[in-house]
């Protein structure tokens, strides 16, 4: 019994996998008590003695910067497993969670509330406003994730699938111009802002639905691990071990909708991060094991929008930047890289 906690304790993947969890930890505990106004040291210790409630600081960290730390651990998460996934299915190094539409669908949904009103003259509720935006957009990624999985079940060829999706986009993306040229500048300028993505905007209200459907996302990843085992070997021998890949395709894509698109309506479309953080937790583990790659995914992911919402609050700067901004910096490197290396790490692509 000894000798067998020892080797759990010395295994590559568990000093890595402790070590993760201690950096998101101190990224989170950074990412709350450090930004544009920095707490002082001693309302710090008092908030750990819990006595803190009667501090004016209390009110901004408790309404303000935890949930905006926890959005950030959820987004980071959520990206970084559709990333993988979409990766694996679609056996392509550079594949992320929009490539199936879903993040065009949402900014469609997010276009019709905020410039489709609008541009026909008719004028929403500013307390209605937050509200119309997030269930547009999810119904905006739902509608075109329905139409895909439609396909998917009479189409076997997932290239055909991943070309329908970016051509999706692309008409999605040609509406939304449309709608632009027809706005106003104000209603613009809404939306724009909205494009630049925020975790900011994010409410205790939004933010359980927001875990529902990240935790629900993810639990359909980890139960079809060992189907993503197969896939890397290509659909038919998948097929031939007996795996009904049309069902796998549509949990694959309900679990991408749901991780995606629930980021997509509540933060607005976040790039890179789906695309850049499964290449590092390859070359982290070191294998094609599934399992170890979405525990790894999800812990790298939530660092890197961390340390992303971290850098755009930096203290002393004028004011906070766009997190897109940011993840778009950090990522990009890795993608160039990934390009120009073209490494492998294993992912069997």
């Amino acid at each position: 019994m000894g000798d067998s906690i020892i080797r759990i304790i010395t295994n590559m993947y568990t000093r890595r996998l402790f070590a993760l969890c201690l950096l998101v930890f101190v990224f989170f505990i950074i990412d709350v008590f450090w930004g544009l106004k920095s707490f002082d040291y001693q309302f710090i210790i008092d908030f750990f003695k819990g006595n803190a409630l009667e501090n004016p600081s209390y009110t901004t960290l408790l309404l303000f910067r935890l949930p905006k730390a926890i959005t950030a651990v959820l987004v980071g998460m959520a990206l970084s497993v559709s990333g993988l996934l979409m990766q694996t299915v679609f056996r392509n190094p550079l594949a992320g969670p929009y490539v199936l539409g879903v993040s065009s669908g949402a900014g469609l949904g997010v276009a019709l509330a905020i410039l489709g009103f609008s541009a026909i003259g008719i004028s929403i509720p500013f307390g209605l406003q937050n509200g119309m935006v997030i269930l547009f957009a999810v119904v905006g990624a739902t509608f075109v994730l329905g139409i895909l999985l439609l396909v998917s079940m009479r189409i076997n060829d997932i290239m055909t699938i991943l070309i329908l999706g970016m051509l999706f986009s692309s008409a999605i993306s040609a509406l939304i111009s449309i709608l632009q040229y027809f706005s106003p500048e104000s209603s613009l300028k809404a939306y724009v802002i909205w494009t630049m993505g925020s975790l900011a905007t994010v409410s205790y209200s939004q933010l359980v639905w927001l875990s529902l459907a990240v935790t629900f996302g993810i639990l359909l990843a980890f139960l079809k691990v060992k189907d993503l085992d197969l896939m890397l070997l290509g659909e038919q021998y998948a097929i031939s071990t007996g795996l009904n890949v049309k069902r796998f395709r549509v949990i694959i894509f309900i679990a991408t909708g749901l991780l995606a698109g629930s980021v997509t309506a509540f933060c607005g479309p976040i790039g890179f991060i789906g695309v850049a953080v499964p290449h590092i937790a390859r070359i982290v583990t070191r294998t094609t094991d599934h399992f170890y790659l979405l525990i790894f995914s999800s812990l790298i992911g939530a660092c890197v929008v961390l340390l992303s919402d971290i850098l755009s609050q930096l203290p002393g700067t004028i004011g906070v930047l766009p997190i897109n901004s940011v993840t778009a910096l950090l990522g990009i490197p890795v993608v160039v890289w990934i390009i120009f290396n073209n490494h492998r790490f294993g992912s069997g692509f």
